[in-house]
């Protein structure tokens, strides 16, 4: 199918670990750029982009695109997507308390999507508890899990579109309850005390059907499409925006192994949804990035500053849950040279945070003292899926120390015009504050 002459594809991608302000950017862009659909195209229920309103309404949304508070602006979840049916009804839910009253209307389903039933989501807590102090900071709420499972046993994978035949999909989830049963019966992770109701669900002869049941109204208002209806939507005149999940950092081939999500976010990963379509059309990709750096839970961030995590308040990112505490670092030249080497080639910078920068007490970490390699600018690229290169990466990291640059970052200007230096991309947008009117163009930065 060929894209209508008058049909804009932008993507935004996360620089990062993730919360990088992706979902302020969606919402902004979708009125902006009066955008029709946002697509999902990586990533699973883990995701958390939140978006607050002048109004004071805000929603962290998970699988619902970020562009869902301007009326008639779709969420298409394309395949590769990990989608969860019952979470899917809960955010519906949480949607129309703020004012959003027609969410499942606007959504397309692919249904080649794998599906994350609450066995997916057992077990991947049942095995982040087997790792103990070694955990990998799993999210909890499956997509890892439903992930492994599907390239494990391709043919035994729930898929969207299977859900539209009741009995069929009650066999394959029968089936992988009963074996992660049995594959956990022994495991050293029981005599964990969270483990009991991760446990049970297991044991539960019950929850199968159950949980259909509650899925079938989700499946019901968004039945599973083909992709050439999703090939249809993408080709509609006006803008189509590629909401990523996660950051690159974070990226299953790309990330710091082990501490990484079962995702692809790069620009490759974009273009591979709209070739599945037929679509053949340039796309504007978006690098997104805080003016500091932020991560969930275990794994390396060099530039981490308990200092920080004091000044810089964050309202939507608590400490509790699988995922660990949240904690903040300074901008870092290393990573973010790597992260633009792995990530694919943008046409410009997307800032969220700016307005943080003149009270944080900023510097730009310019390079590591290391152990092993002693001073080093940038990271060596390994090969493809190399898994063994990705984990000496994180060893690496781990023992790194930064090296400032000896003055602090003293306004956004500063700091855009370092980036786009080291980068050699524009800033195209930046925002001073959490709603869609504090982000300002290129021809309104500081």
């Amino acid at each position: 199918m060929t894209a209508h002459a008058r049909t804009h594809y932008v993507s935004l991608l996360g620089l990062g670990f993730g919360d990088c302000g992706k979902g302020l950017f969606t919402d902004h862009l979708g009125g902006a750029l009066d955008a029709h659909t946002v697509v999902r195209f990586n990533g699973g229920a883990q995701a958390g982009h939140n978006v607050v309103l002048a109004d004071g309404r805000h929603h962290t949304f998970s699988q619902f695109g970020a562009g869902s508070f301007h009326a008639g602006v779709g969420t298409v979840l394309a395949s590769p997507v990990v989608v969860h049916p019952t979470a899917l009804r809960v955010e519906e839910a949480a949607l129309r308390r703020v004012g959003v009253e027609d969410a499942f209307g606007r959504l397309l389903v692919d249904a080649r999507c794998r599906v994350t039933t609450p066995f997916h989501q057992a077990a991947g807590r049942l095995r982040e508890l087997e790792r103990g102090e070694a955990a990998h900071g799993s999210c909890g709420v499956g997509v890892g899990e439903t992930a492994r499972q599907a390239l494990a046993s391709p043919d035994e994978a729930l898929r969207y579109g299977d859900l539209r035949n009741p009995a069929r999909a009650f066999e394959k989830i029968e089936a992988l309850r009963t074996a992660l049963l049995h594959e956990f019966a022994a495991s050293p992770a029981l005599r964990h005390a969270d483990a009991a109701q991760e446990i049970a669900m297991l044991r539960d002869d019950t929850l199968a059907r159950r949980w259909l049941e509650a899925a079938a109204p989700c499946v019901a208002q968004s039945p599973p499409a083909s992709i050439d209806r999703i090939a249809e939507r993408l080709a509609r005149s006006g803008t189509v925006i590629f909401e990523g999940a996660q950051g690159v950092l974070l990226d299953e081939w790309h990330g710091f192994h082990p501490h990484t999500t079962w995702s692809t976010i790069s620009t490759a990963a974009v273009e591979a949804v709209l070739h599945d379509a037929g679509i053949d059309a340039p796309v504007q990709h978006l690098g997104v990035l805080r003016s500091y750096l932020t991560r969930h839970g275990p794994g390396p961030l060099p530039t981490h500053d308990r200092m920080l995590d004091a000044r810089l308040a964050e309202p939507h990112n608590a400490d509790e849950g699988w995922q660990g505490a949240f904690r903040r670092g300074h901008p870092d030249a290393v990573l973010l040279r790597y992260a633009l080497d792995v990530v694919g080639t943008l046409d410009g910078l997307a800032v969220s945070h700016l307005d943080a920068i003149e009270r944080a007490g900023l510097r730009w970490c310019a390079g590591y003292r290391t152990d092993d390699a002693g001073r080093i600018a940038s990271l060596p690229l390994g090969g493809v899926r190399d898994l063994d290169h990705q984990q000496a990466l994180t060893q690496l990291l781990q023992s790194a120390e930064p090296i400032y640059e000896p003055n602090l970052i003293a306004t956004p200007h500063a700091w855009v015009e370092h980036a786009e230096a080291l980068s050699g991309l524009p800033v195209r947008f930046g925002s001073f504050g959490p709603t869609r009117e504090s982000v300002r163009g290129r021809k309104h930065l500081p």
